[in-house]
């Protein structure tokens, strides 16, 4: 599933709501687990002749100690665990990081040092999550934390499936979650109306024309998930809706049901090597509320740079 999974942890408690999911994650395939802190120089280089050599010494110091101190409480869980320290510019180290160590998955919190925001994602995580190009984990900083480290059990898993073979990527891991875990995967697809462009009200023949393909995916869908629950080992429910907004939609079932993880594929039918993810998957990133996990299902090279990205190359920025 993953081998590798690389945790940011910058000190904050904020930071730390990860370590449940680490754990439960890392458990379903014996991953080994990084933890990696880095940092921040960034307000030291314009002023670099008033740092104090033995504070910068100790705040290494306090970082490698803390670090350590969260891998000895992971490790007695039984995971495989080893820190990394860095210094720089927050992002970009966890982003190269993560390419240059084969790293399968990042787990993020959605907040840490710089506290909680009406963003539903800081700064930071919003960089790295542009340009992880890996599976990538989003744990809400904002919900209540879990009192143990190892007390976490997923008891229902969301999967949205829109029919493709990109959006299964998600299948393999969450049958293994939902084994582990004795958890529950509830399957859903949205069966999204048609639009008919037009300047006036919609004539009788338009609507009979939505009802008549609306009607004719919907059973196609039936028959999808007639075929998935063949491949699924674990518990399975199906839910299969009709709507405008998918994402809409799909956020409401979250709440409704009480859905303790959502697992989305990076791109489905309608997604593009030149971006990251699919417009689903984004809208789950700014407005969603459950953790959530992104399974990238393209491999690094077909995933094309951005035109900043390329820019930023070619002229020496980051």
């Amino acid at each position: 599933m993953f081998q590798r999974i690389l945790v940011p942890l910058d000190g904050s408690r904020l930071a730390e709501c990860v370590l449940p999911h680490v754990v439960a994650i890392a458990r379903a395939s014996e991953s080994q687990v990084i933890l990696l802190r880095v940092i921040d120089v960034g307000a030291i280089d314009d002023r670099a002749q008033m740092v104090d050599p033995l504070d910068w010494q100790f705040r290494k110091a306090e970082a490698e100690s803390y670090l350590q101190t969260r891998a000895d409480e992971l490790q007695r869980t039984g995971l495989n665990v080893k820190v990394e320290l860095r210094e720089g510019k927050a992002a970009e180290n966890v982003v190269d990081y993560a390419q240059d160590s084969g790293v399968e998955l990042i787990i993020l919190s959605s907040h840490g040092q710089s506290g909680l925001s009406g963003w539903n994602v800081s700064g930071a995580v919003q960089k790295i999550i542009q340009r992880a190009r890996t599976s990538v984990m989003i744990v809400r900083a904002y919900q209540p934390a879990y009192p143990e480290i190892d007390s976490l059990r997923y008891q229902r898993i969301m999967v949205p499936l829109d029919g493709s073979q990109r959006a299964e990527a998600v299948l393999p891991v969450a049958n293994n979650l939902a084994r582990l875990h004795e958890a529950e995967i509830l399957a859903v697809h949205v069966v999204r109306q048609p639009e008919i462009p037009r300047r006036t009200p919609p004539t009788p023949e338009d609507i009979e024309l939505v009802q008549r393909i609306t009607e004719r995916n919907r059973v196609e869908a039936e028959h999808y998930f007639e075929e998935l629950d063949n491949r699924i080992d674990a518990r399975l429910e199906t839910r299969l809706m009709v709507g405008d907004s998918v994402p809409g939609l799909l956020e409401s079932v979250v709440e409704e049901e009480n859905v303790d993880l959502v697992l989305l594929s990076a791109h489905g039918y309608t997604g593009e090597s030149r971006w990251p993810y699919g417009s689903t998957v984004i809208s789950f990133i700014a407005y969603g509320i459950a953790p959530l996990l992104i399974v990238q299902d393209l491999p690094r090279d077909q995933l094309e740079p951005s035109q900043a990205e390329m820019a930023a190359k070619e002229y020496g920025g980051r």
